[in-house]
């Protein structure tokens, strides 16, 4: 059973993307921004999805919406610039050669259509030029990666982030649907494909695991990812894995000319790929094909989640490129998501680390495409309320009451949300919900500003909730990440009072002179585990700025917005004085701070207003004191244009705009639309008009196309 909820939810997502305010925008990007890296991190890292694939494509969707209605407030730490999630702990890190990225999603015939429209525009192929795609189905499973050289299987590794996988060779060996030599391949080829396991053989295995006394798993995916990354690859062999083949990476001679005869060329070579794989003329072509997989999922034995399209010719893929982290080349047409009615049996209230009231709906448990569920966001009061954070009625009006008959919606394995209430099988008694005032955990004024969609706790520190989420966020992952101080030990040393605010941490030692004696004698802990807990918190004393910045919990930085503050100000002491003497919305440090490249004004004022009051900076400056905080490091590249602004303007003759800022932003170039003084290069076709103007008033390095083309290496 799901037992996690994220708290937060902010009830703007009702509403357009371009008619929110720019301080309704840069809330919902945070909040995005926050749970899009939690659902990476669980769903590729922990195999353990915390949000449905519906509402993890929901989110990325309303995420993309805003930041096009706002590029201004389009945060370091964006979703739309993620892949996968880290790798875990336990296995071996391989560097790919080749990204494996993710891919961009349509969810209805629409967006089919202004795919291949937006394919059309950046090649610049009108609408009757002939262009084919493939199509093939979505495999619901754990993507992986096959290094061949000379024939032999020499690596396996798993998506991991995009850029580090996890080396899982020895478990991939013994797949049978992998082998291990084949003949007459290029001398290196990766082979990449989809992990997944059959309906009958997750049955048999679940069967399996109840005889047990084991743990049953809750869906084929999960089993799937769960089989391939165990640390014994005996446990491996013995779970049925099947993988199907479906692309590649590094690779030392071409397979085909186009995506269908290499898919077909993979299959000669001795891997499973699969039968539904088409070819289609065009987006009607395409649907065709998508509604005829769809008719067909419930009897395939395996489970999909969609429909995926690639431009065929791979000549027109190496022109198209990539984003940051999709091909242009290829989207995935999502199938809707499940739907189904249980009796909410309570509401509770939650407080998150920023004080979010948030409630969580108790669900009378119900089995959902397999999967059992027992709770469910409802994301506000208005939510709950039946209306939307302006007024309007969501649901047509009907609120949510304890005792009501209400419909989820989930697709996947995860925490569903209420998407309705049946209003005839209302229990007589039911009343509509009271949203409290007060805080559930300290009793403080919960209260909620103009504009914002949460009610918020007023107890700060005091907060017992806010408290132990905050130093929970402290010693995660990607912040501090002390060996032995996870959140049950948090908790276990708040409630006993042994530390309060992050700098307890580091003088815990000093505090309990024996302290490895007093550890020792608590329960799950011994004089090994105690003393090993002292000295990794004194490894963490040299920090480097990033993981401070990010450790502080400040409101809208996140692991990114902390990276590019830091490689800003360089040293904490420049940072904090910074912050010290800044003024929101005005002087030359705020004009510095919000001129910095995915800082905007959300995120500045918060920033600020964090490093200004006084309780929190005390804290902040008491763990400072503990630390030898280590300078940012320059990132070296070899890029002629890496770190560079450009600006391109007229005509291009050789590629289409789409085509030129792609590859500039593939150099590590940042492209904008309109010079300023922070321009570096101008490279200006046939008609360029004003921006030429001012580049040459301003000083600009100004170029023709060809210019641009010999400097970045492509003459």
């Amino acid at each position: 059973m799901i037992e996690h909820i994220k708290p937060d939810h902010p009830e703007t997502t009702h509403l357009a993307a371009d008619s929110l305010s720019p301080d309704q925008a840069a809330r919902e990007l945070a909040w995005l921004a926050k749970q899009l890296t939690a659902a990476n991190t669980a769903y590729h890292r922990d195999d353990a999805p915390e949000i449905s694939d519906a509402d993890y494509d929901a989110l990325k969707k309303r995420n993309l919406a805003i930041e096009a209605a706002f590029p201004d407030l389009k945060r370091p730490d964006s979703p739309s610039e993620q892949v996968g999630g880290a790798i875990a702990e336990g296995f071996g890190k391989v560097q790919h050669a080749v990204r494996m990225l993710s891919l961009g999603n349509a969810f209805d015939d629409d967006d089919v259509t202004d795919f291949d429209a937006r394919v059309r525009k950046y090649l610049g192929l009108g609408d009757d030029a002939p262009l084919t795609y493939t199509a093939e189905p979505k495999i619901d499973g754990l993507s992986l990666s096959l290094r061949y050289e000379s024939g032999v299987l020499v690596q396996a590794a798993t998506r991991g982030d995009g850029s580090v996988g996890e080396n899982v060779t020895a478990n991939a060996r013994t797949i049978d649907d992998i082998p291990e030599r084949i003949v007459g391949a290029p001398d290196v080829l990766e082979v990449r494909g989809e992990v997944y396991m059959s309906h009958a053989d997750f049955a048999a295995l679940n069967e399996r695991q109840n005889a047990e006394g084991a743990k049953p798993f809750a869906n084929p995916r999960n089993a799937a990812a769960g089989s391939l990354r165990q640390l014994d690859a005996r446990i491996t062999k013995s779970r049925p894995l099947r993988f199907f083949a479906y692309a590649w990476g590094e690779i030392s001679a071409p397979l085909a000319p186009n995506q269908s005869g290499a898919i077909a060329r993979l299959s000669d070579l001795g891997f499973v790929t699969n039968e539904l794989t088409a070819t289609c003329d065009g987006p009607a072509a395409m649907i065709a094909h998508y509604q005829m997989i769809e008719e067909r999922r419930a009897l395939l034995g395996y489970d999909i989640d969609g429909v995926v399209y690639k431009v065929d010719d791979l000549e027109l893929q190496r022109r198209l490129g990539f984003r940051s982290t999709t091909p242009r080349w290829a989207i995935a047409h999502k199938f809707p998501a499940e739907l189904a009615w249980t009796t909410l049996e309570a509401i509770d209230i939650q407080v998150g680390r920023t004080g979010a009231l948030s409630p969580v709906a108790r669900l009378k448990p119900v089995t959902v495409g397999g999967v059992v569920v027992s709770n469910a966001t409802l994301h506000n009061e208005d939510y709950i309320a039946g209306r939307g954070g302006d007024g309007a009625p969501i649901r047509e009006g009907r609120d949510v009451r304890v005792g009501d008959w209400v419909q989820i919606y989930r697709a996947g394995d995860v925490i569903p949300k209420i998407k309705d209430v049946d209003l005839a099988r209302r229990p007589n008694d039911a009343v509509p919900f009271a949203f409290p005032k007060l805080c559930p955990e300290c009793g403080s004024d919960a209260i909620r500003e103009e504009g914002d969609a949460v009610r918020r706790c007023t107890g700060g520190m005091i907060c017992p909730a806010q408290a132990v989420e905050k130093m929970k966020h402290f010693v995660s992952r990607a912040a501090f990440d002390i060996e032995g101080l996870g959140a049950k030990q948090v908790e276990q040393f708040y409630s006993d009072g042994w530390i309060k605010t992050p700098a307890d941490i580091f003088t815990l030692r000093d505090r309990y002179g024996i302290g490895i004696q007093q550890l020792k004698n608590r329960e799950g802990w011994g004089e090994k585990s105690a003393q090993n807990l002292f000295d990794a918190i004194d490894d963490k004393r040299k920090v480097p700025l990033n993981r401070v910045i990010f450790s502080l919990g400040i409101r809208h930085v996140g692991e990114s917005a902390a990276a590019t503050l830091a490689n800003h100000y360089i040293s904490w002491t420049a940072f904090e004085a910074a912050m010290t003497h800044a003024v929101v919305g005005e002087g030359d440090i705020w004009d510095d701070l919000i001129g910095i490249d995915g800082v905007g004004a959300v995120m500045a004022s918060s920033v600020i207003t964090a490093m200004q009051q006084e309780a929190e900076r005390a804290s902040i400056d008491a763990l400072v004191a503990q630390l030898d905080v280590q300078d940012a490091a320059a990132v070296a590249t070899d890029s002629p244009v890496a770190g560079k602004t450009v600006v391109f303007t007229g005509t291009l003759e050789k590629m289409t705009r789409a085509e030129a800022k792609g590859r500039a932003e593939a150099l590590g170039a940042k492209v904008s639309g309109s010079v300023s003084a922070k321009t570096d290069i101008l490279v200006a076709g046939p008609g360029a008009g004003s921006k030429a103007t001012k580049a040459e008033a301003l000083g600009v390095q100004t170029m023709d196309e060809d210019a641009w083309l010999a400097l970045i290496g492509e003459a």
